[in-house]
């Protein structure tokens, strides 16, 4: 007898294509029902997407491409002098790098570009007339302009016909005057730059140049005038008239974040600036005087001055002392160009604002 299983088996169904295999039971009557010859086969269940392992660190972010992250290191360059030279000559591959001069003036600009998130502003002020506080605002403002991002303004609150205009621009038709006398026209940065002039990118606000209509800037008009300029500007420096007692003066103390006290190396003019400080003091300024700049002019020298002791008793006194050395361009009284300093006064000019930026809340 020959009936058996049949050769149909599982049949070629199963689970997706494969089935259990092609092979049937056998054809003998007991119908040895082998498992086939496709086992499993292709026919199983389908992989899934593949899901890549988390990294030991957490799971990647678009952090992980960040310049600093896949760039290569680069050793740093100098900028200029021999040594810029000697790596352009040798194609980048002889790098005698930044020199010490160069690392200390990449750290000073770095200190001058400290971030302010408000306006702030810088008196700069003393008892006495002509120690030069013109040539240190000039100075001051137009580093800050030139290596700042931000919006820097001088202005000349001197009621004597100041000279800040006639060292910046040589522009002072349009006066302090001119911006009370339409204060309340006054809505948009556009409507203020009418009453300045420019020098690179210093904005200057000359003072009234009628000597007879100097009483006219009052305490109250330079608070007007700062509240303007604090809604434009970030910072305000101040060039203040000769004196303490009058009443633009009160109102730049009031309103002054920071002070520079400026005099010379000189009997007169040493003696005059610690004065300045003796009345801060006396008169409820303790706290600018003590955290104060002093400048020493040195436009006028004598080797019969202990310079040394001058600028130890300021030290003593002050934050810092700052000198600003005799220099033929500013010397001359006229306008003053940056490039056209000595190297040795563009420093200290620079080291200055160094250290009024020093103080700017973050």
């Amino acid at each position: 007898m020959s009936g058996g299983a049949g050769t149909g088996g599982a049949g070629t169904g199963g689970a997706g294509t494969g089935g259990a295999g092609t092979g049937g039971a056998g054809t003998d009557g007991a119908g040895t029902t082998g498992a086939g010859t496709g086992g499993a086969g292709a026919g199983g269940a389908r992989p899934g997407p593949r899901v890549p392992a988390e990294s030991a660190v957490g799971p990647r972010t678009a952090e992980d491409l960040s310049g600093d992250a896949i760039l290569r290191e680069r050793s740093d360059e100098p900028a200029h002098g021999w040594r810029r030279v000697v790596l352009r000559a040798s194609g980048g591959v002889v790098n005698p790098g930044p020199s010490e001069a160069e690392l200390r003036h990449r750290a000073v600009l770095h200190r001058i570009r400290h971030p302010l998130w408000r306006s702030h502003r810088i008196a700069v002020t003393s008892i006495k007339g002509g120690v030069g506080k013109t040539t240190v605002s000039t100075l001051l403002g137009l580093v800050m302009a030139e290596n700042r991002g931000d919006r820097v303004i001088v202005l000349d609150a001197n009621p004597d016909a100041g000279t800040l205009a006639d060292r910046l621009t040589g522009e002072s038709s349009v006066t302090v005057r001119e911006l009370l006398r339409d204060y309340d026209r006054i809505h948009s940065w556009t409507e203020v730059s009418r009453y300045t002039s420019l020098a690179g990118r210093l904005q200057v606000l000359a003072s009234e140049q009628d000597p007879a209509a100097g009483d006219a800037f009052s305490r109250e008009e330079y608070e007007h005038i700062c509240a303007l300029l604090d809604r434009y500007f970030n910072i305000v420096i101040t060039d203040s008239g000769t004196g303490l007692v009058h009443s633009a003066m009160e109102g730049t103390l009031k309103l002054a974040d920071s002070v520079i006290i400026v005099g010379a190396p000189t009997v007169d003019g040493a003696g005059r600036a610690s004065k300045t400080l003796d009345w801060l003091f006396a008169h409820g300024h303790g706290s600018l005087a003590a955290d104060a700049v002093a400048v020493l002019s040195c436009d006028r020298t004598s080797a019969d001055v202990d310079r040394e002791r001058i600028r130890a008793h300021f030290a003593a006194r002050c934050r810092a002392v700052v000198e600003i050395p005799h220099d033929p361009h500013l010397a001359t009284g006229g306008r003053v160009e940056l490039a056209r300093l000595r190297p040795a006064t563009r420093r200290a000019a620079y080291e200055l604002a160094a250290l009024m930026a020093d103080r700017f809340p973050m």
